[in-house]
């Protein structure tokens, strides 16, 4: 079983930048990020497998980067020109593969809220 912690979530106004960082217990393939605003679907962000391959959701691409550090089973996510529809509830995931739904992965955390005014 692997834990996943995440934290670094907050407040922002539009444009402004968020970092989220999330450690695990213990060694997975693949980890990433998925989000859920409220009265929402979830929906994927990023995944980074432990080689650095990396696949991003298209509403993120150019904004967001993901990375991570194998020494210490950890995972980021840098979130640049923050937008008021970025707001959600931001999960770390991870998983022995980088599976298509990163919601569905068999590790999850408890989340972090992220909120973006305009």
């Amino acid at each position: 079983q692997v834990q996943l912690v995440e934290s670094g979530g907050g407040s922002v106004q539009a444009g402004g930048s968020l970092r989220l960082s999330c450690a695990a217990s213990g060694y997975t393939y693949c980890m990433g990020w998925f989000r859920q605003a409220p009265g929402k679907e979830r929906e994927g962000v990023a995944v980074i497998a432990s080689t650095g391959g990396t696949r991003y959701e298209d509403s993120v691409k150019g904004r967001f980067t993901i990375s991570r550090d194998n020494g210490k089973n950890s995972v980021f996510l840098q979130m640049n020109s923050l937008k008021p529809e970025d707001t959600a509830t931001y999960y770390c995931a991870a998983d022995s593969g980088c599976w298509s739904i990163i919601y569905d992965y068999q590790y999850k955390g408890q989340g972090t809220q992220v909120t973006v005014s305009s």
